[in-house]
């Protein structure tokens, strides 16, 4: 039901006003409810993941890349996600979910979200996704950005996002090593 109030909002959003430049940071106002909390009495961990979901849809949306990349049979699927828990979100407490574009290269766009209760970051959660054309086909991010008028080149990456990134590719590919050397009758890679 959340995911939908969210989807509205924004929609509503981009009705009434021009679309958001893919540099604007957004930000949805959310509450900590009944259903989001674990047995530690605060908000579980895999919510984060899936109300950062609902701040990449709403920032979509909102630059227009959403109704574009749909209307093209494109859809995003993320690759990627790190996630930093500085201060636990209580039971019916207020905050807000900020989503930003950080960049992109190649193959990836990189994405972060921060929750905040005032001034005070919450939980920070880096993402890099992709938007996939039919069944493997990937959309590059030049072409995704292009939906909503960007041109040129990614602002330059953070040194944090591009030691991220290649320590995903390394174990992308030590866990395909890993798969082939066990199809292949090969253990002695395995731990």
């Amino acid at each position: 039901m959340r995911l939908l109030i969210i989807l509205l909002r924004a929609w509503w959003a981009t009705r009434k006003r021009r679309w958001l430049a893919t540099d604007a940071v957004t930000v949805l106002e959310m509450r900590v409810w009944p259903q989001d909390i674990d047995l530690n009495l605060h908000m579980n961990n895999a919510r984060y993941f899936s109300i950062a979901d609902m701040g990449r849809f709403d920032w979509w949306m909102r630059t227009g890349i959403w109704r574009r990349a749909l209307a093209r049979g494109w859809r995003p699927v993320a690759g990627d996600v790190d996630a930093r828990f500085s201060r636990s979100l209580q039971p019916f407490q207020r905050y807000q979910l900020a989503t930003q574009l950080v960049g992109w290269d190649a193959k990836w766009i990189y994405a972060l979200h921060e929750f905040k209760v005032g001034p005070k970051t919450y939980a920070t959660l880096a993402v890099r996704y992709v938007f996939i054309r039919g069944k493997r086909d990937l959309a590059t991010p030049k072409q995704v950005l292009a939906l909503a008028g960007v041109e040129g080149p990614s602002p330059p990456l953070p040194e944090w996002v591009r030691q991220w990134s290649g320590a995903q590719d390394r174990l992308a590919a030590d866990r395909r090593a890993l798969r082939y050397a066990e199809q292949n009758g090969d253990n002695s890679n395995v731990d």
